[in-house]
């Protein structure tokens, strides 16, 4: 069995776009997309918010380097501060388990299954 899903693109637009996603996870709180886009983005979100929980410089220039550099306008935090300072220290005492996918309806041009992914807390 494969490791991971190949979902259609190269390994480079892949990653770039499981990067978009999860950087939207932690900016926004959820994204909506495909179900098996959301249980793909799951692993990346969880081995971020891991390195969030980690704190140290090497973890913050990891995560850094698998997320896209955003700024969000309203607080002017870039995603990686979002990461350390907010979603991390909510999941101190869990070990896992981070985000929930929530199945949601059928997208009407190909009939494709769309999902919520979302942070527990």
């Amino acid at each position: 069995m494969a490791k991971n899903r190949k979902l259609g693109r190269t390994s480079d637009i892949r990653k770039s776009m499981l990067r978009s996603l999860a950087t939207e996870v932690i900016v926004y709180g959820k994204v909506e997309t495909t179900v098996t886009r959301a249980k793909e983005v799951r692993s990346v979100v969880d081995e971020l918010i891991t390195l969030g929980k980690r704190g140290d410089l090497h973890a913050r220039r990891q995560a850094a380097a698998d997320m896209h550099k955003v700024v969000d306008e309203a607080t002017g935090k870039t995603a990686v501060q979002i990461l350390f300072d907010d979603v991390a220290p909510k999941f101190k005492d869990v070990n896992g388990g981070y985000t929930t996918i929530l199945k949601t309806y059928n997208r009407k041009g190909d009939n494709a299954p769309m999902a919520i992914l979302s942070l527990t807390k």
